[in-house]
């Protein structure tokens, strides 16, 4: 494995655009932060609004060619980015861990996620299967063929700055689509190494380009408003979603959307306590509590509440928290300051109201965006904590009485995109599973995503599917063709 220094002097800075590496138009940069000990470690590229839309005038002349090829043909190549991936994972780990700042341990989980779209999606690009049928009347045959549904912009978070970028990459190219490739500014390093993965894996040039900027408002509007973009993958913040979701309406761009979660995580009396607090432990502090899936909410039945927030303190306290390249560390710092000050008003309006620490409670002094794994307990139902996403390691816990009581608390939220359930009874689990507006349920789990399963939410938290087969018709449009012979 490479050092820090190297691996960041490895990476393009540039804006890949049509196969080349350029600066901005107007020579525009901005600086890439290491959270853990708040220097910059690069300066990358700020695509501006001409950089955007000179990325769709070559995704949109790439497009036809890579279209037609076979579709084998596509999913090999999608194949070799797999391999290529794999092979440099450790790299780029800890490539995503100086930029983001989680844990290493969260990081490789992430690149062995991350790979695994371009394998599933390799193996995807064969299935687009079409449709015939008779028309019932007898009057013609039904032919409905599936087609690229074209250029497409792809906004990525930070917090999985490579899955989710191979996410909607995977399934856009194995649908035939080119893409534009717009990553947070806060993580554009490892995008622009999985742009050059790609790239040598045989992707032609065009097909995918990716442009880091600090300016994305104005870029991202430039390029919805142009009529050759005609698909919008967006994984963010419900409040930038409806923004978002706004400016395609106007040129009714095709949108799927991976928003904002508030996952409710409930543990019923016959649960097998251990095992909760152990799921409890992988649904809050995956990727330091820093992701949509993160369980927000804990609402325990009244008869182990006790049981269950002593033994999650213990197990949150526990924890190692430092620089997220060391490998002994569980918890790294978050994004930024700003994130840090975010979590600590939220704790602070739910202990003004009455809510007690267990453990934890306060971002670290000294140099990073550190915050202490926290649990609350008497958290009272006017919390802001409990309507906010927290985005951090905090633990809010709440009692319930009976599941009704609990389904009711759990679907008090304009979010649906997983829950979490923890009963020792199963068929009381999957009623419970089927009365939760949600997306996903993990039940008796604490972590659920997968490649090969529908991933996204109901109300709020978005529109459309990734991962599965789902994944890859977002990137297909029907066309109906009446034929008789």
């Amino acid at each position: 494995m490479k050092n820090a220094n190297d691996l960041v002097a490895n990476v393009a800075t540039g804006l890949l655009i049509g196969g080349e590496w350029r600066n901005a138009s107007d020579g525009a940069t901005f600086d890439v932060v290491d959270p853990a000990s708040e220097k910059v470690i690069a300066t990358v590229a700020s695509a501006s609004v001409e950089d955007g839309l000179a990325a769709v005038a070559v995704a949109h002349r790439a497009g036809p060619e890579w279209s037609a090829r076979p579709p084998r043909e596509r999913g090999e190549i999608l194949r070799k980015a797999f391999e290529l991936l794999t092979a440099k994972k450790d790299d780029l780990a800890k490539l995503i861990t100086l930029e983001n700042g989680k844990a290493l341990k969260d990081s490789l989980g992430e690149m062995a996620y991350a790979a695994e779209f371009f394998r599933w999606y390799a193996e995807e690009a064969v299935r687009n299967i079409s449709e015939i049928s008779m028309a019932p009347s007898g009057a013609n045959r039904i032919l409905v063929l599936q087609q690229p549904v074209g250029v497409s912009l792809l906004i990525t978070p930070w917090n999985f700055p490579a899955a989710m970028g191979t996410r909607k990459i995977g399934p856009a190219l194995a649908a035939g689509c080119s893409v534009i490739l717009k990553p947070a500014s806060e993580t554009p390093l490892t995008a622009l190494a999985i742009g050059e993965v790609l790239h040598e894996a045989g992707v032609p040039p065009g097909v995918v380009n990716v442009i880091p900027s600090n300016r994305s408002a104005e870029a991202c509007r430039a390029i919805l408003a142009d009529e050759r973009c005609r698909k919008l993958s967006f994984t963010g913040s419900t409040e930038v979603g409806r923004i978002l979701l706004a400016e395609a309406a106007k040129t009714v761009v095709n949108c799927s959307m991976e928003l904002g979660g508030n996952a409710p995580f409930l543990v019923f009396a016959d649960a097998d306590i251990d095992a909760a607090v152990e799921g409890a432990l992988i649904a809050k502090m995956r990727n330091g509590g820093e992701a949509c899936t993160a369980a927000n909410r804990f609402f325990v039945e009244t008869p182990v509440a006790e049981e269950f927030a002593t033994k999650f303190a213990a197990a949150m306290s526990a924890l190692t928290v430092g620089p997220g390249l060391d490998p002994d560390v569980d918890l790294g710092p978050m994004v930024n300051r700003a994130a840090c000050a975010d979590i600590s008003a939220l704790v602070d309006d739910a202990v003004s109201k009455g809510a007690k620490v267990v453990t934890g409670g306060r971002p670290q002094d000294g140099i990073g965006f550190f915050f202490a794994p926290t649990v609350l307990v008497d958290v009272p139902a006017n919390a802001n904590i409990l309507k906010e996403e927290i985005f951090g390691p905090v633990a809010p816990v709440v009692t319930f009485e009976g599941a009704d009581d609990a389904i009711a608390k759990a679907n008090d939220t304009e979010y649906g995109l997983i829950c979490y359930i923890y009963t020792g009874d199963l068929a009381k689990g999957l009623r419970v599973a089927e009365r939760l507006e949600s997306g996903m349920v993990g039940l008796n789990r604490g972590v659920v995503s997968d490649p090969a399963a529908p991933f996204g939410g109901v109300k709020q938290s978005g529109i459309g599917r990734e991962g599965a087969h789902d994944g890859l018709l977002e990137f297909l449009e029907k066309k109906y063709i009446a034929a008789d012979w």
